[in-house]
């Protein structure tokens, strides 16, 4: 490519639950996926891709050999988990289920169905929602782990860039952002554009002129894949007021893509991680608004290209429960795979990034002080200034102020 178009090339350095049968013993029945999450440092493969997942500067994860010791505590939280809270649960399901059919009041070959479902591992409610795909949902969470590393950006992509520095991706997010929210677009829409951004300047030089042209580029490719009405490339040229012609968005959509081997459907945003997550505490609406606050908070820091999608949603849930005064408990590290002490690295940028000067300005801010967001952003930045720092002092320590967050409207 030519360097008249601004951008140039360089190159970069690449870088379930289980319910066993109660006709069974637990230890037999333990699923292979659980023991596989246990890394001993004798264990070369998994310890090779445990580095890849471990921040070097120590900003958002915790360093090796405690990232270690943490997942050998996530491996042993989990089997207990199961042991003492899932087991039963299914036993009493099923017990109930008997107690049923012999009144008469549910049908023996549905509840021998729902029996034949938890042996498997499987919530029969979301079994019987076919929208929830609970059979593939081991698979599925498997595959994205694997995909959320082939995904990531090179968090240090700005040291080869000559005119663009990280405040500059600050304010193009922001502004990707507005744009988003113009459009209605979904959730998944603005993360993967962001990503796209980073994922291509991670492999190409751009000058300044052309960072917008990134940006606005990155969120078509992402509205055409994601959305089911995306807008026409007319309205981004709008959404830009005429800064780039619609041939020029064009064409950055054919330089974006075969930079990146056209490979899109790789990355997975950390929604579909806190979809899992939400499950520990019944998709409670208050906790998902205010974490997904805290996500798109994220996205203004670019030391969290650092860390994969399912510690962003982790790092998220876990400071929404700690803001409404919850604890973060075994069931979520059973569905999150992470520890307090994990996600405590991560927390405490994410609340410097809170209570930052100036942070009323940002369009994440404004956003959600709305009430369609139940004001999720003025309460977290009032909680961050009370509260930063006890959590840096002593994050662990129950005696945090929480002010009973209520909902004011519904949240979408």
């Amino acid at each position: 490519m030519s360097t008249d178009s601004g951008i140039v090339s360089v190159p970069v350095e690449t870088h379930t639950h289980y319910i066993p049968s109660p006709e069974s013993s637990l230890n037999d029945q333990v699923s292979a996926s659980r023991s596989s999450d246990s890394l001993g440092t004798e264990d070369s493969e998994a310890l090779a891709v445990l580095e890849l997942d471990v921040d070097p500067m120590g900003l958002v994860t915790l360093p090796l050999e405690h990232e270690l010791e943490a997942q050998q505590r996530v491996t042993e939280i989990c089997e207990e988990f199961e042991k003492t809270v899932l087991v039963p649960q299914a036993l009493a399901a099923q017990a109930e289920r008997r107690e049923l059919v012999q009144q008469g009041e549910l049908d023996p070959a549905i509840a021998a169905q729902d029996d034949e479902i938890m042996r498997m591992g499987l919530d029969p409610e979301e079994v019987r929602d076919a929208s929830m795909v609970a059979e593939y949902a081991a698979d599925i969470f498997e595959y994205m782990g694997c995909c959320e590393r082939e995904s990531m950006a090179n968090p240090n992509y700005m040291d080869f860039q000559d005119e663009i520095q990280w405040h500059m991706r600050t304010t193009l997010i922001d502004w990707l952002l507005q744009v988003h929210m113009r459009y209605h677009m979904l959730p998944e829409t603005l993360w993967i554009a962001v990503n796209l951004v980073d994922r291509f300047l991670s492999a190409r030089i751009v000058s300044l002129a052309k960072l917008q042209l990134v940006g606005v580029t990155a969120m078509f490719i992402a509205a055409k894949y994601e959305e089911i009405l995306a807008p026409s490339v007319e309205e981004f040229v709008f959404m830009t007021e005429n800064g780039y012609s619609r041939e020029e968005i064009l064409k950055g959509e054919r330089i974006v893509l075969s930079t990146l081997d056209f490979n899109v459907s790789t990355y997975c945003s950390p929604y579909s991680w806190v979809r899992r997550i939400s499950k520990a505490d019944d998709y409670d609406i208050q906790t998902r608004t205010l974490c997904k606050f805290l996500m798109e908070v994220t996205l203004l820091n670019h030391y969290f290209l650092r860390a994969r999608p399912s510690l962003i949603a982790a790092i998220g849930m876990y400071l929404a429960k700690r803001m409404l005064g919850g604890v973060w408990d075994d069931a979520f590290v059973y569905y999150s795979r992470f520890c307090e002490e994990q996600l405590i690295p991560g927390a405490s940028l994410l609340l410097e990034k809170l209570i930052e000067p100036g942070f009323e300005a940002q369009f994440v801010y404004k956003k959600y002080a709305s009430k369609k967001f139940l004001k999720a952003s003025i309460y977290a930045r009032n909680w961050a200034l009370r509260n930063h720092h006890v959590f840096f002092s002593a994050p662990t320590h129950p005696s945090f102020q929480s002010t009973g967050y209520v909902c004011s409207a519904k949240a979408p």
